[in-house]
């Protein structure tokens, strides 16, 4: 049995694990990385880089046909999907060769690691590895399927449907979140007919209900109907379709289609490590434990990125990563902020960008607060663009002006929220963001109405807008 030390070791090689080794290495450690592979990690093999890559074929499809609206009238629209995904593969390869430089500049062990020890892990069936330190960065895979006779009858996953050569008539999302929603709408914007079926009433049930509703209505107007508040009764496969029976608004009822989505979400990667051997807690949904500094019952191991379970963003990853291989390297107590590193999109059409706490978590907390909103239908630019869809969003500290947070849905969110993220990272508040100049016409200038509102309840500016929105604790704000 092959035996080798090193100062730290990170098990999975993924954006999390690969920053957490360069921040290491930089702090002059060895370091050796833990991966059964395909080396590149979620976010490149079947995360961000695939699925934005498939959504710009679908965006672009539907901005043909619709682009009546500008005066451009095209005719015979058509997808080549064989095109599509080769495309998709091509970005992949590229983006996985680079990536894959970068790991191989630190020693590689392929295979899947299990812990004998707090300090020992065994990889394959000759190699031990003692470290000092290990940040455990494995990821999260896609949920099991627990729905009655789901798996009896077959279905895509996140994985799977990325890798589709051909649309299936019709599909069966099975689920609301951020994934079902930007891959679910690319189905049907590529031809296939959708249903989407979900158990709250909206669809993105973490969002704030203005958020999610109005999506679930974008939805309905491109053709794609959501069952809300439904339950599945039970899935079978009926010749070449398969049914999915639902019970929605006291109504039972079949859906029958092609294909199945499933897309439930996805569970941390913990399954073959003997955790317990190394003395860390954790549970198989809900993900590894952790402090604020990323430690995990055993303080000489840490954990970042999905196997955590709290926040699946690759660049929330990336940043535990680095906050974790400097706890590690120096012995240090620095603790996580995810005040603003939290702040997150939803490449749907119209996209969602989101930083800081969303008016449920103002109102769960207690905080006094104001808010303005603003839609993107009276917004000269949206206006000229034929963008009107959605509206921008602003919180405020009532007592302050701070900036506690924002929301926007419609045309270009993903990049708009941005400038709220600038501005929140040095706390500005509503009257420091009224000063930021602000080219027109623009997209962006749509913040400066929200953040006026905002100041005049906050008391920082002359109120003489009637259009003021105020929400205090447990009051929610309604648009003006």
């Amino acid at each position: 049995m092959k035996r080798v030390a090193y100062d730290l070791i990170v098990i999975g090689a993924g954006s999390a694990g690969y920053a957490a080794a360069l921040t290491a290495h930089d702090c002059g450690c060895s370091v050796a990385f833990v991966d059964p592979g395909p080396l590149g990690g979620l976010c490149i093999l079947r995360g961000c880089m695939p699925s934005k890559a498939l959504l710009a074929s679908s965006d672009a499809l539907y901005d043909a046909r619709e682009s009546g609206a500008l005066g451009i009238h095209v005719a015979g629209t058509s997808a080549d999907m064989p095109f599509i995904a080769r495309r998709k593969r091509e970005l992949v390869k590229e983006f996985a060769e680079y990536r894959v430089d970068g790991i191989e500049k630190f020693p590689v062990y392929c295979g899947r690691a299990a812990f004998l020890s707090e300090r020992e892990v065994q990889v394959g069936d000759d190699v031990v590895l003692e470290g000092r330190r290990f940040i455990i960065a494995t990821g999260s895979v896609p949920a099991p399927p627990v729905l009655p006779g789901l798996a009896e009858a077959g279905y895509l996953d996140s994985d799977a449907i990325l890798d589709l050569e051909r649309i299936p008539e019709s599909v069966v999302v099975l689920g609301g979140g951020y994934t079902a929603c930007e891959l679910g709408q690319f189905l049907a914007r590529m031809g296939a007919k959708t249903t989407v079926v979900i158990r709250s009433d909206h669809l993105l049930t973490s969002a704030d209900d203005d958020v999610g509703h109005a999506l679930t209505t974008y939805f309905g107007d491109e053709g794609i109907e959501v069952f809300t508040r439904a339950t599945v009764l039970g899935i079978e496969r009926r010749g070449n379709h398969k049914v999915v029976r639902v019970s929605a608004g006291g109504q039972e009822r079949e859906l029958v289609a092609e294909e199945i989505f499933s897309a439930l979400g996805r569970v941390p990667n913990v399954a073959g490590l003997n955790l317990e051997k190394a003395g860390v807690r954790y549970d198989a949904s809900a993900g590894i434990g952790v402090d604020a500094t990323l430690r995990t019952s055993n303080p000489n191991i840490f954990a970042v990125g999905d196997v955590t379970g709290e926040y699946l963003l690759v660049h929330v990853a990336i940043y535990q990563g680095e906050v974790a291989a400097r706890n590690a390297t120096r012995d240090a107590r620095e603790e996580a902020d995810y005040r603003i590193v939290s702040a997150h999109a939803v490449f749907t059409d119209p996209q969602i960008g989101v930083v800081g706490a969303s008016e449920k978590e103002l109102e769960r907390d207690g905080r006094r607060y104001a808010v303005g909103r603003y839609d993107f239908a009276e917004h000269g630019k949206a206006m000229c663009l034929a963008k009107p869809k959605g509206f921008v969003k602003m919180m405020a500290a009532l007592d302050t002006g701070e900036i506690l947070g924002a929301a926007a849905i419609g045309a270009q969110a993903s990049e708009l929220i941005h400038e709220v993220i600038v501005a929140m990272n040095y706390r500005a508040t509503v009257a420091d963001f009224m000063r930021i100049p602000h080219l027109h016409p623009t997209l962006s200038e749509i913040w400066t109405y929200p953040a006026e509102i905002c100041a005049a309840r906050c008391g920082l500016k002359e109120p003489g807008d009637e259009s003021m929105e105020v929400a205090t604790s447990g009051t929610a704000a309604q648009p003006a």
